[in-house]
C-alpha cells in the first residue's frame, strides 16, 4: 500500500511538476496571470489588482497572491506561474483519497480515485496551465469534502469544526474567483439534503460555514471597497450577473456545450462509463456518498449550462464528483465479477489511439489534406507523439486481456502516461509562433530602453511581462482593459492610429516608439504611420520601431 501511494505521488510529479517550465507562456491567459502578480510584487500593492498599470477587476485577489508567492520563491519563469495550478490538482487528488479512505472502500479505493482524477484529460490540461480554475476547483472540492465529513459526523464539536473548515474554504474559493466558489456548494448541498430527507438541517447547518466564509472574505472585501468604491459594482454586475444572463456574452455557447466538454475532458475514463453506470446502479442509489456525488455533479453542471457565456474550464469543479462516481462504479463493477464493459471500452479506446497514431504519421509523411502540424525540422516531435499514442494503444489492448482486475486498472491508467508527459515537449513550432510571443519579444529586448514608448495591440500582458513594464499604450480597442481605461488617470493610454502617428511625430529625435502587434492589425495601421526605422515580421507578430 505504501508503494502504491508513492507511485501516485511519482505520477503526479512526473506529469504535473517536472515539465512545467518546458513550454513557453501562452497568450493571453498565462501572460495575464503572470503579469498581474509581478506588478503586485513590483508595486507593493497587494489589495488592488492591476494589469499594465491599469485597474483590473475581473477577479478577486487570492489567485494572484498564490502566483506572486510562487514567483517570489522560484523566480519570474513559466514553472513558477504554473506551479499553483499544478499543486491545486495534487491537493484535490489528496482530498479525494482521504474521502475514499474514510467512506468508500478504504486505502485501495482512495488510490484508484486519486489516480482517476490525475489522469482526466481536462484536469491535466488545466492543471499544467496558468489559470485560476484549478485553484478555485481545489477550494470547492475541499469545502465539499469537509461538508460530507461533517454530514457523516455524530460528535457535535468535531462537526462544528468541520463546518467552520468548510466555510473557510468557501471563503478562499470566493477570494480566488468570486461567487462561483459559493454557488457550487449551495446548488449541490441543498438537493442532497432534500434527497437524504434531512432538509430541516438547511435551516441550522449553513450558519456556521456562512459566518466562517464571511470572516475570511470581509477583510479584503472592505479594503478593496475603501480603495476602489466601484469594484463591487463592476465585479458583481458585470462579471457575474451580466456574464451569466447577457444575451451577448463574451463566450456565447449553446446550452449543451458542456456535455461534449465533460465527456472529452473525462478521457480516458469516458469509454468506461457503461461499466461505471452498471457498478453505481448495483447500489440502487442508497449510498449517501453516491447521492452526494450525483448532486455535486448534476446540479452545478446544470447551473453552468444555464449561463449564456461558457468556457470549457468552467466545469472543472464537476470533475471531482465525476471521479467519485467513476471510481466507485468501476470498483463495484469488478467486484461483482463483471469485465465485459471494461474490455469493450479498453479495446475501443485502443483502436482510437492507434488510428490517431497512424493519422499523425500519414499526415506528416504525405501531408494528407494539408493537415501537417509539424515542420521539416520537427520530425522528432511527431515521432514521439506517434510513439506515445501507440504505447497507449498497446497497453490498453493488453489490459483487456488480463484476468486480475487490479492489474487491468493499473495498465489502463498507465497507458497514456508517455503521451501525456511528452505533450509538454512536442508543441508544434507553428503553435509557438501563434500563441507564444515570448521568444520573439526577447529577441528584441536590447532595443528597448527605459524611456522607449511601448504600444501594443492585444499583446499587452506579454509585452509587460517580458519587458518588465507597466506603462504600455494600447492601440485600437481596450479589450480586457476597457474598464480600467475608463478611469481618468488611465484613459490617455488608449490610442487611435491617428494619435499614435502624432505621438511618433512629437517624440521624433527624443525617444523611440515601438509598436508590437500581430500582422493582421499591423496591415491596417501600416499605411497610416510613418516609415519605421526597424521592422521585424515573423509571420504572426510585428515589432516596428519608429
Amino acid at each position: 500500500m505504501k508503494k502504491s501511494f508513492l507511485g501516485v505521488i511519482a505520477l503526479f510529479c512526473l506529469l504535473y511538476i517536472v515539465p512545467l517550465g518546458v513550454r513557453p507562456l501562452i497568450v493571453p491567459d498565462e501572460s495575464r496571470y503572470a503579469e498581474i502578480p509581478r506588478e503586485m510584487i513590483s508595486s507593493g500593492d497587494w489589495v488592488v489588482p492591476h494589469l499594465n498599470g491599469v485597474r483590473y477587476f475581473e477577479k478577486p485577489v487570492l489567485g494572484y497572491w498564490l502566483n506572486a508567492a510562487s514567483i517570489m520563491l522560484f523566480g519570474e519563469n513559466a514553472l513558477a506561474i504554473r506551479l499553483p495550478s499544478a499543486l491545486a490538482v495534487g491537493i484535490s487528488a489528496l482530498m479525494l483519497f482521504m474521502l475514499f479512505q474514510r467512506f468508500a472502500g478504504g486505502y485501495s479505493a482512495g488510490i484508484v480515485a486519486a489516480t482517476v482524477f490525475l489522469m482526466c484529460l481536462e484536469v491535466f490540461a488545466v492543471g499544467t496551465f496558468s489559470v485560476l480554475d484549478s485553484a478555485v476547483s481545489m477550494f470547492v472540492t475541499a469545502a465539499m469534502i469537509a461538508f460530507f465529513f461533517a454530514y457523516m459526523e455524530d460528535r457535535t464539536v468535531k462537526k462544528m469544526g468541520l463546518l467552520v473548515l468548510m466555510g473557510v474554504l468557501c471563503g478562499l474559493a470566493f477570494l480566488t474567483k468570486g461567487f462561483i466558489g459559493l454557488a457550487v456548494p449551495v446548488v449541490a448541498i441543498v438537493p442532497f439534503l432534500i434527497w437524504e430527507r434531512r432538509w430541516k438541517e438547511l435551516f441550522t447547518m449553513p450558519w456556521v460555514p456562512i459566518i466562517a466564509a464571511i470572516l475570511v472574505a470581509v477583510p479584503w472585501a472592505v479594503m478593496i471597497h475603501l480603495r476602489e468604491p466601484d469594484f463591487w459594482n463592476y465585479f458583481f454586475w458585470t462579471e457575474h450577473v451580466e456574464r451569466f444572463m447577457s444575451d451577448h456574452p463574451q463566450h456565447p455557447r449553446p446550452f449543451w456545450f458542456f456535455i461534449p466538454m465533460l465527456a472529452g475532458g473525462a478521457l480516458p475514463w469516458t469509454v468506461l462509463f457503461p461499466a461505471v453506470i452498471a457498478g453505481v446502479g448495483s447500489t440502487r442509489l442508497s449510498s449517501s456518498m453516491i447521492r452526494f456525488a450525483i448532486c455535486w455533479l448534476l446540479f452545478p453542471f446544470l447551473f453552468f449550462s444555464f449561463s449564456h457565456g461558457k468556457l470549457g474550464t468552467y466545469i472543472l469543479p464537476c470533475f471531482p464528483p465525476l471521479v467519485i462516481l467513476t471510481a466507485i462504479g468501476l470498483l463495484d463493477y469488478f467486484e461483482g465479477g463483471k469485465k465485459r464493459a471494461f474490455i469493450l471500452g479498453a479495446r475501443i479506446l485502443a483502436i482510437l489511439a492507434g488510428i490517431l497514431a497512424v493519422a499523425l504519421v500519414v499526415s506528416q509523411v504525405v501531408n494528407f489534406m494539408g493537415l501537417r502540424a509539424y515542420g521539416p525540422s520537427e520530425t522528432w516531435k511527431w515521432i514521439i507523439g506517434a510513439a506515445g499514442l501507440m504505447v497507449w494503444s498497446g497497453l490498453l489492448g493488453y489490459s483487456a486481456r488480463l484476468l486480475n482486475f487490479k492489474k487491468q486498472l493499473f495498465l489502463y491508467a498507465a497507458a497514456p502516461v508517455l503521451f501525456m508527459f511528452s505533450a509538454h515537449f512536442i508543441m508544434p513550432d507553428l503553435s509557438r509562433q501563434r500563441k507564444a510571443p515570448g521568444e520573439f519579444l526577447l529577441n528584441h529586448a536590447k532595443r528597448i530602453r527605459p524611456d522607449t514608448v511601448l504600444v501594443a495591440n492585444g499583446l499587452e500582458p506579454a509585452v509587460c511581462w517580458f519587458y518588465k513594464r507597466d506603462d504600455v499604450y494600447l492601440i485600437g480597442k481596450g479589450g480586457e482593459l476597457s474598464y480600467g481605461l475608463s478611469y481618468d488617470d488611465s484613459g490617455h493610454r488608449l490610442l487611435t492610429a491617428g494619435q499614435l502617428k502624432k505621438l511618433i511625430e512629437n517624440t521624433h529625435g527624443e525617444k523611440e516608439v515601438v509598436l508590437i502587434t500581430d500582422t493582421k492589425h499591423y496591415s491596417c495601421y501600416r499605411a497610416l504611420l510613418p516609415k519605421p526605422i526597424f521592422e521585424d515580421m515573423d509571420g504572426r507578430f510585428v515589432f516596428a520601431e519608429f
